[in-house]
């Protein structure tokens, strides 16, 4: 039901680029995420509350892919049963 939907998922030169469609229940519409191995070396929201996402996605970078899962996972808003941080960890969860 939150689930998000994989769009592309491609590595380059080491850097593995993946792009998520979020579900319709959080303001932001698409995560892009840049990992190298285990580490996140950027997360991009597109919309969503752009002081928020713009925070989220700077603490993640340089964190390994577990730490934030950890970290993420399950946070609610506004009673919605996810998040924008949320549907990033459900994200990050889809990169095995």
């Amino acid at each position: 039901m939150f689930e998000v939907t994989k769009i592309s998922d491609r590595t380059e030169n080491g850097i593995r680029k993946a792009s998520f469609l979020t579900c319709a229940v959080v303001c932001s519409e698409r995560i892009d995420i840049k990992m190298e191995g285990e580490v996140i070396r950027r997360v991009l929201f597109t919309s969503g509350c752009h002081g928020n996402t713009q925070g989220v996605a700077a603490l993640c970078e340089g964190m390994k892919k577990a730490e934030v899962i950890a970290r993420l996972e399950g946070i609610d808003c506004g009673g919605r049963g996810t998040s924008c941080p949320d549907q990033l960890a459900r994200a990050l969860k889809q990169l095995n």
